[in-house]
């Protein structure tokens, strides 16, 4: 495999209450550690500062869809971030996971439409696992999800650093 000889960082921000979305960066963060290449750098949302997105060369972006919408701590992250890393991030890569109950199509465009205002690139669709939780119950239990998911969030995370590192995106 053709490599730039340089390290590159991954950054991995997610958010993750009832467990579904860290599974699911944890297995994207285990298939982009595969790459000698790069290096991952796995952040829960509350402590991601504007600062990694600079020194970062490529993101995947994890939560949860709540209420239609990404979580509030993801939210958060973006609105700390955004406009010290604008105009400065351009052209970066990036993949989005997203663990919904029933759809996660309305956190996806939200987060699409951020990642569009930096003029990040997408290597890929969102990867949206539904757990189909639509009970309060459901909803705030602990989330376990399945091996098939979670094998296309690391091939996801493969396919990121494979691209980072041969100088792709």
């Amino acid at each position: 495999m053709l490599h730039t000889g340089t390290t590159k960082t991954l950054l991995i921000v997610y958010h993750s209450m009832t467990g579904g979305t860290r599974q699911m960066v944890e297995a994207a963060a285990r298939g982009a550690a595969s790459e000698p290449t790069v290096r991952v750098h796995l952040l829960p949302a509350p402590a991601a500062q504007a600062v990694d997105l600079l020194e970062a060369d490529g993101y995947i972006f994890g939560t949860p869809e709540n209420l239609a919408a990404i979580a509030g701590l993801m939210k958060d992250f973006f609105d700390r971030t955004y406009y010290p890393a604008l105009d400065r991030i351009s052209g970066r890569p990036y993949a989005t996971l997203i663990c919904a109950g029933s759809d996660g199509h309305s956190a996806a465009r939200q987060l699409a439409r951020i990642a569009t205002g930096w003029r990040l690139k997408a290597i890929a669709d969102p990867l949206i696992v539904c757990t189909h939780a639509q009970t309060a119950e459901a909803i705030l239990a602990p989330k376990v999800i399945g091996p098939d998911d979670l094998k296309r969030c690391e091939e996801l995370g493969a396919a990121l650093a494979v691209g980072m590192s041969i100088g792709m995106f």
